[in-house]
């Protein structure tokens, strides 16, 4: 780990395969960048702060969020001092929990108030495959088509608003579509539809590395508490485990119990904590 106060730096595509090895530590963990950067392949890198030579010992993710990898105490300080003047640019921190915190807590000073604190939030694996244990699944649970948008996009930003306390844009949804559509492009949006209506959603947000993070995970407010949500979510994972990856991820807040006793009931273990700074 590092011990100096090394400058950051912005990485470049002669890092891209250091930035991979770097990710590929903690492959479940840090499978958010790591899809960035292989989806957007070695130009991407440029998105990325990093500490060393050829072989780095941190990084930070810089984009609309901050996620920083593999930091210690020395490292938080150098991005911190490299960070203080990217504010607008940035909605949220998020990643392993003493990491971001550590990061918040120098960045606060200069950036000012968050919205909103998440300081523990377990993140989740399932490497069990739901068929092999005889867990109950969904049949209805399938692939969003593309002629679908109108229909998931109000369940998208439905999760949103409920989640993060905003809605996802204001004025036109240009941006919001074309990310809701590509995910629906990439078969990566799980629905049950259902008199014309979207009730269950999921999406698998990131994947890389024989890892595929789960997001997004909604059912409608009439269909609750009817015992939707965990053979809903045994299909995704199953679905995900045949067709993308064999480890399945998600991280939820602490409070939200309900959404714990259906990610456990499913499968999935805690096996780190995340935190969430939201801008």
């Amino acid at each position: 780990m590092l011990r100096t106060s090394s400058p950051a730096r912005t990485l470049g595509s002669s890092d891209y395969d250091a930035a991979l090895a770097l990710c590929r530590q903690d492959a479940m963990g840090n499978v958010f960048v790591g899809a960035r950067l292989v989806e957007g392949g070695p130009a991407f890198a440029s998105s990325l702060l990093g500490l060393g030579g050829a072989e780095l010992t941190a990084m930070c993710w810089v984009s609309a969020n901050v996620v920083p990898i593999s930091c210690n105490d020395a490292a938080l300080d150098v991005f911190a001092a490299k960070l203080r003047r990217y504010r607008r640019r940035c909605s949220s921190i998020f990643g392993e929990a003493e990491q971001v915190l550590g990061l918040w807590e120098r960045l606060e000073p200069m950036w000012g108030t968050a919205r909103s604190i998440r300081p523990e939030q377990p993140m989740m694996a399932v490497t069990t495959s739901p068929r092999a244990v005889g867990r109950p699944m969904d049949p209805r649970v399938r692939l969003a088509r593309e002629d679908e948008l109108d229909l998931v996009m109000p369940a998208s930003a439905h999760m949103f608003t409920a989640e993060i306390g905003y809605p996802p844009y204001v004025g036109s949804d240009q941006d919001y579509r074309r990310m809701v559509r590509g995910l629906i492009r990439a078969g990566h949006t799980y629905v049950i539809s259902e008199g014309g209506r979207i009730i269950f959603k999921a999406d698998v947000g990131s994947l890389a590395f024989g890892v595929a993070q789960i997001q997004g995970v909604w059912v409608a407010p009439q269909a609750r508490g009817h015992g939707i949500a965990e053979p809903a979510m045994n299909a995704v994972v199953q679905h995900v485990q045949d067709h993308l990856a064999p480890d399945v991820t998600l991280y939820v807040n602490s409070y939200n119990e309900p959404a714990l006793r259906t990610y456990q009931a499913t499968g999935f273990e805690e096996i780190e904590t995340f935190a969430t700074v939201i801008l």
